[in-house]
């Protein structure tokens, strides 16, 4: 059982703001996300586009906006706990809350912030009979190692760079795949067109193969893949040679746990107090775009604003007999301290 004044749900831009808010009331939190990487929707939607609504950064992509507020972050050193899901959010008997992943990780917190977004981003998977039991063992959404599937005929599922970059990687060099087929619904990709250009010219010079097509079921003799059967673009089912495959379908934001906590909501949100966004639920808070309340807009500098007054609802709630001072990090000696800065 980890014991912290603080838990974050969430690491986007909002949740590693509000560890940095924390921190300047002396704060010390643990974050979570399902996601392997910190960054939410800016890191898997929006990497490498311009984000132009920052204040004081005309231009920056969503991976830099991530990469500045992780160096922002540094001197409070908030302990991540990624690729773990929140499973269970229940009160205490002396009014903290007990907090538990799908990965066993537990927690006992003073407050909770909740800067899920949407929900937990999840990785996109197949509706398809047998698809858990060969999940990890013959479908991955990423390759162990780089012999992952050296000699095997491997079906990259994907119209993303990601996925064109999978079929670059397994189709040469010593730890190649027997074959690479890229699979897609349709001849058009949401990639780089360098990206593409090479792709096309991989299948022209026959080192891979595209297929458009939607998979409809898994073919496997005993517990071994065997191939992926799919609906062609001409209407026909194929079945294309497959002992291992890659998913590289992006994320999709689920709800999930959140909605059995217990917590009031209205239409899949929080409702907030805009005094310090905290929740009916005493101790918790909920910042960025989980929240709700009247003029809410879905903006990242809408949850910066959220986060700072959250960190201050949050300290008067753990320090009562303390005051809690508005300071600067202009002048205070206090927070020049905590940031580590002279």
């Amino acid at each position: 059982m980890i014991q912290t004044e603080a838990l974050i749900i969430g690491a986007g831009p909002v949740g590693l703001f509000q560890a940095f808010q924390l921190g300047l009331q002396d704060i010390r939190c643990h974050v979570v996300d399902a996601l392997p990487q910190v960054g939410g929707q800016c890191a898997e939607l929006y990497a490498d586009k311009p984000i132009y609504d920052i204040p004081g950064i005309p231009l920056c992509t969503g991976q830099e906006l991530i990469d500045q507020l992780q160096k922002q972050i540094k001197p409070f050193s908030p302990q991540f706990h990624l690729q773990e899901l929140v499973s269970l959010l229940k009160p205490t008997e002396d009014g903290q809350w007990h907090v538990q992943t799908d990965k066993g990780t537990q927690f006992k917190a003073a407050t909770v912030f909740i800067a899920a977004g949407v929900g937990a981003f999840v990785k996109r998977t197949l509706s398809l009979a047998g698809f858990e039991t060969l999940l990890g063992k013959h479908i991955f959404h990423e390759a162990a190692d780089e012999t992952s599937f050296k000699g095997k005929h491997l079906v990259v599922l994907g119209d993303n760079d990601a996925a064109l970059e999978a079929c670059t990687r397994w189709r040469m060099g010593v730890n190649a795949a027997a074959s690479v087929t890229l699979l897609h619904r349709r001849d058009q990709f949401q990639a780089a067109p360098q990206a593409i250009e090479q792709m096309r010219q991989a299948c022209a010079d026959k080192t891979m193969r595209f297929v458009a097509g939607q998979p409809t079921a898994l073919n496997q003799t005993g517990d071994q893949l065997t191939g992926l059967e799919i609906l062609n673009a001409q209407g026909d089912t194929e079945v294309l040679p497959a002992d291992a495959m890659l998913l590289c379908l992006g994320i999709s934001p689920k709800l999930g746990p959140i909605s059995d906590w217990g917590l009031a909501m209205e239409r899949k949100q929080l409702p907030v107090n805009t005094e310090t966004y905290a929740t009916q639920a005493h101790g918790i808070f909920a910042v960025g775009d989980i929240n709700t309340y009247p003029g809410k807009k879905k903006l990242i500098v809408c949850g910066f604003h959220e986060a700072t007054l959250a960190a201050f609802g949050a300290s008067a709630l753990l320090r009562p007999n303390q005051k809690t001072l508005l300071q600067y990090t202009t002048t205070s000696t206090q927070l020049h301290k905590l940031l580590g800065v002279s």
